[in-house]
């Protein structure tokens, strides 16, 4: 059945990507979501064994490498952290897979768009049941790959080009940062195993490594490179450009990517090391204070984008941010937690605004759009309920692990450095909460009730989805509503053991009941910022023409270039290292120079110049040829057939050969 689980992905992907010229488009879906769909009862069914029953499953498939003391295996891991991503990655998917079928029966593609989707599922899945670092990062590589494809699926596009090379690329500092990480591990502990890996942890609080002079902390060293891979997979503030520019893919790709996949593998390698993270304070110090930040960068920037596809994206980029927090706060089932419960709005949120999308013939920037609420009724609804789960609003999904974050944050305190971090990230994330409240407002304004920008032709031509397509929108819903409620005791519940040796939290680091017992005022404070942005969204939408803060101006602007990280990027990173060196300095001097020079430009040169002095010597005359014969069987009798020519008599056979040269020419 595990096996099963990470099979029929791949078939599902090799079947629809070799054999969709013969089955065609509806047989390469078909195929697909028959095996998604069986592979997420598979998936529930391991988390009933393995979750519920309290039975972890490892195996041990086949050897994979075994050079010196690095020995691996192929080998799976299925315990509750992975069982539960198993569920989150293979419903999504499955839902993704369906809603598909209908918003993209127009492309003539549509076999490789399903492999595609196919084999992103298939190299998640690879990462988060891998057993060992290697196998685990060639998952990581994998969903790489596939996001490069499917960002990239309409190639004729030059904007679908850029983005897809762009997130490729950025992803390369993360993922060089955790190949370093995964050297340093088996420098240190002598292998890539989990299982030895977080059990012989605790021996290591001593070691230190040698950088630039420098002693750093081993443990410390290796979750800070961990943290950087993280950083570039679910675009944590630095290294999250890519992400909005993701958006150049079809809305499927950017539900699958954003709600289930790409963006959650770096939250996942935080908790899956959180063994190994609960034992350097200064990660999770840099955890929470870039996680904070994330958040509220996230939520500002949100607020002035005019894209629909983009405002969820940055919205995404703000809720990563509460899931790193959480990390930080040592609270890494709380993260888990809010993980699971933000795959299944924000799933809801992009396939609904690609509902709309694909409504409106594919216009995507709401101030052209508006009243919508007459034409699309149910899609409002649904839209409706992502918004208000993702805003936390009391007793759906997100409410009870969003607030449970920021009641948390009020506790923390980095006593090493004298610093009450907790309290800092707690206000920035009450601050993102204000202005994730007046992006979304924002959005159902200017997408539903605002007077309509619409030209007639679309707006005869709208109409609700097609039932494929609504069908994955109302389980989402369902699960947006309900789903909180009913995990909150089993994942995040006093005394649950539902995680057992997965999730490690040291006893000083659990300020699990201590949250409990918060101020009343800190509790609703979330709740009355959600409304403080309701209102100021409303308001300042419903009367923009008279409302005019010139003061105001130079911030937005400043928030509206996105806080000028392309800029910053531009003008730090890629001018001085693709232009200066890599243009100038390296393609000029060593491609252009000194390897042109030696191989293609200076050979050919100079064969010809040798063709030339041979041609010369091709003269006709019978002497001239017997001389060339004479004097080459004279040459090989003097170097080959005389041993002593290379030890006692070099000076005389030089001389031997002058004479004989006079003679000839005489």
């Amino acid at each position: 059945m595990y096996l099963l689980i990470i099979v029929l992905p791949l078939f599902s992907s090799l079947f629809s990507g070799l054999g969709g010229r013969w089955i065609g488009s509806y047989g390469s879906c078909l195929v697909s979501c028959s095996c998604l769909i069986l592979t997420t009862f598979l998936s529930v069914f391991a988390v009933y064994e393995v979750g519920f029953s309290g039975s972890s499953c490892y195996f041990i498939l086949m050897p994979w490498i075994e050079s010196g003391t690095l020995k691996m295996n192929w080998g799976f891991l299925f315990d509750t952290l992975t069982v539960v991503m198993l569920v989150i990655i293979t419903a999504i998917s499955s839902l993704v897979h369906i809603y598909s079928i209908n918003y993209m029966e127009n492309d003539p593609h549509i076999p490789r768009f399903m492999s595609y989707l196919s084999l992103f599922t298939f190299f998640m899945l690879i990462l988060v049941s891998a057993d060992n670092l290697v196998q685990m990062f060639l998952g990581w590589e994998g969903v790489g790959l596939a996001s490069y494809l499917l960002i990239n699926f309409w190639y004729t596009r030059l904007n679908a080009n850029q983005s897809a090379i762009k997130a490729l690329l950025i992803n390369r500092i993360g993922d060089y940062s955790l190949s370093l990480s995964i050297v340093s591990i088996f420098f240190l502990f002598k292998s890539v195993d989990y299982g030895i890996i977080f059990s012989c942890t605790p021996f290591f609080l001593s070691q230190a490594v040698y950088f630039l002079g420098f002693e750093i902390h081993s443990l410390t060293w290796i979750t800070l490179l961990l943290f950087v891979g993280a950083v570039g997979k679910s675009a944590q503030l630095g290294l999250h450009t890519w992400l909005p520019d993701a958006m150049e893919g079809p809305t499927p790709v950017s539900a699958l990517i954003h709600a289930a996949t790409m963006v959650t593998a770096g939250i996942f390698l935080m908790i899956r090391f959180s063994h190994v993270v609960e034992y350097s304070p200064l990660c999770l110090f840099v955890l929470t204070i870039v996680g904070a930040l994330t958040a509220l960068f996230g939520a500002i920037t949100g607020v002035f984008q005019n894209d629909l596809k983009k405002v969820i994206a940055y919205s995404t980029c703000s809720q990563l941010g509460y899931m790193m927090v959480a990390c930080g706060l040592s609270c890494y089932n709380v993260s888990m937690f809010h993980l699971f419960n933000h795959a299944f709005f924000k799933a809801l949120l992009f396939l609904t605004a690609g509902s709309i999308i694909h409504a409106i013939f594919d216009e995507q920037d709401m101030r052209r759009m508006g009243s919508l609420i007459k034409f699309l009724p149910l899609t409002y609804s649904l839209m409706l309920v992502g918004s208000f789960t993702l805003l936390g609003f009391p007793f759906l999904t997100g409410f009870y692990s969003k607030d449970f974050i920021i009641e948390l944050s009020w506790l923390t305190t980095y006593k090493n450095l004298y610093l009450s971090y907790g309290l800092f990230s707690c206000w920035l994330i009450n601050l993102a909460i204000f202005f994730s409240s007046f992006y979304s407002f924002r959005l159902l304004y200017l997408v539903f009730i605002n007077n309509a920008n619409l030209s007639k032709v679309v707006v005869k031509n709208i109409a609700e989805s097609s039932t494929s397509m609504l069908l994955p929108l109302v389980f989402l819903a369902i699960c947006s509503i309900f789903m909180g409620y009913l995990t909150k005791d089993l994942f995040i519940g006093f005394g649950s053991s539902f995680w057992g040796a997965s999730i490690f939290i040291l006893t000083e680091h659990s300020n699990f009941i201590e949250a409990e017992w918060t101020l009343l005022t800190k509790k609703w404070l979330p709740f009355f910022l959600t409304l403080c942005g309701a209102l100021t969204a409303y308001f300042s939408n419903r009367f923009s023409n008279k409302i005019s803060v010139k003061w105001l101006h130079p911030f937005i602007f400043f928030f509206n270039k996105k806080w000028y990280w392309d800029k910053l990027f531009n003008n730090f990173i890629l001018i001085p290292l693709a232009v200066n060196i890599s243009y100038e300095s390296l393609l000029k001097t060593l491609d252009k120079g000194l390897v042109e020079l030696s191989g293609p430009y200076i050979v050919p040169k100079y064969i010809l110049d040798w063709s030339n002095l041979l041609i010369r010597f091709q003269t006709g005359q019978i002497t001239h040829y017997v001389f060339f014969i004479i004097f080459g069987v004279f040459l090989f009798c003097v170097f080959i057939l005389n041993p002593s020519f290379y030890l006692v008599g070099i000076f005389d056979s030089y001389l031997s050969v002058v004479c004989l040269l006079l003679l000839l020419f005489l």
